[in-house]
């Protein structure tokens, strides 16, 4: 197969896994802070199914597609890389903002485990397949594609960076006075990251982490991935 077909086909696989991944991560966001009482994201349309309501042009389209060729063309394992629109949440409207703070990070990264675990299943069901059936390779292939890439925005989302769910989550654990101070790092948030992943030190972080939880599902459902 050459390298055009590969990436026609790689595009193919992982086309519906990232769809459901990013945009399950922001309405599971948008649900939660629905439950502790901010309606901002459910009034703006965002607790939805619909993909289109959560698609960025730039960063789930292009910045993801444009890494994802590359690293077919350079033979190279790469890391994929994006974003969705994020959901509006205006913390001052949750029951209890900081503390409910923490449990609208979770959602997200919580919701990327689940879908994780749900292509595992499908993965088994794959390979549990016979070997003529038409769909036990399309299975077994957008199953991996679906256990890396919510593997990946789970951990990413995870690191203690605002406006990352990690950076969220340390803000609601922190006393007053340090969270407000540690918040204060959040415009240069993605700024720190793209430096992060240009010099190589994001992928050394989060690999190592992606690969543990990798691993356990693989335990969990009987895979060899």
């Amino acid at each position: 197969m050459d390298t055009f077909e590969s990436i026609i086909q790689g595009a193919a696989i992982y086309a519906l896994p990232v769809i459901f991944a990013i945009t399950l991560h922001e309405a599971a966001h948008g649900y939660i802070a629905k439950h502790f009482g901010d309606l901002t994201a459910y009034q703006a349309g965002r607790i939805s199914l619909n993909p289109i309501k959560h698609i960025d042009p730039m960063g789930t389209i292009i910045v993801p597609l444009t890494l994802f060729i590359i690293s077919k063309l350079t033979m190279g394992t790469g890391f994929l890389f994006g974003w969705a629109k994020p959901v509006p949440v205006n913390f001052g409207q949750l029951h209890h903002p900081k503390r409910d703070m923490l449990w609208v990070a979770v959602a997200g990264p919580a919701a990327n485990l689940f879908m994780a675990c749900c292509w595992a299943v499908i993965l088994k069901l794959g390979a549990m397949s016979f070997p003529d059936n038409f769909y036990a390779t399309p299975m077994i292939l957008m199953g991996k594609a679906g256990i890396d890439i919510n593997l990946i925005l789970m951990v990413l989302n995870l690191l203690p960076l605002p406006p990352l769910d990690g950076g969220r989550m340390v803000i609601s654990l922190l006393p007053s006075r340090l969270a407000y101070m540690f918040s204060r790092i959040e415009p240069y948030g993605f700024m720190i990251l793209l430096f992060l992943l240009i010099t190589g030190i994001l992928g050394a972080i989060v690999w190592p982490f992606i690969l543990y939880m990798k691993y356990v599902i693989a335990w969990i459902f009987g895979l060899y991935i």
